[in-house]
């Protein structure tokens, strides 16, 4: 479980089918090998670690799912590690399940930060509210407008400069986890076991 808070920005080191190489350095100082760490919004298994670096296998399931098989050496990637019983829940409760892969319609500036609207696939535009929550490559946000098509979100100039989000563009590619608690109140209301 996650919070949508980045920690830290990666640089990829290696990217071939199967496996990833992480170079960083906050994030590998207490990780295990066993231990889960979100990465661009997926939650994955760290195999092998050092003092500067992290790697994971990567499942073709979690390739076809994200956009983690776009990813190339040089490229940043947004880290957090797990939330625990004892840390402050900054942001919202994120398991690290990708739900689709959107894309970046638009990022305008907007005062000293910018106004960025995602385009989300068809039948995930359901569980977006205004003022609620969704992750954008493991980022926390909050949705400033539902739109049609997708939402916007406003980013402020810290999460512009401390996670991937403010180097992209439109057209880029972008991992999406909707809303926990919508999922499940959907589930429920449906009455399905």
């Amino acid at each position: 479980m996650f919070t949508g808070i980045v920690e830290e920005r990666g640089t990829v080191r290696a990217a071939s089918t199967g496996r990833l190489e992480v170079g960083c350095r906050t994030v590998p100082g207490d990780a295990r090998v066993g231990d889960s760490v979100g990465v661009d919004g997926v939650c994955l298994t760290v195999v092998d670690r050092g003092e500067d670096r992290l790697a994971f296998d990567v499942a073709p399931e979690t390739l076809r799912r994200t956009t983690l098989g776009d990813l190339a050496q040089g490229d940043h990637v947004n880290l957090e590690r797990p939330v625990t019983l004892a840390t402050r829940l900054g942001g919202h409760l994120v398991q690290g399940h990708v739900d689709g892969v959107g894309e970046i319609t638009s990022m305008e500036a907007e005062g000293d930060g910018a106004r960025m609207t995602v385009r989300v696939p068809e039948g995930l535009g359901r569980y977006l509210v205004e003022k609620g929550s969704v992750t954008v490559d493991g980022v926390s946000l909050t949705v400033a407008a539902v739109l049609a098509d997708g939402f916007a979100s406003a980013l402020i100039p810290h999460t512009l400069e401390a996670t991937g989000l403010g180097s992209k563009g439109v057209g880029a590619r972008v991992n999406l986890e909707m809303d926990l608690i919508a999922k499940y109140v959907e589930r429920l209301t449906r009455g399905e076991r």
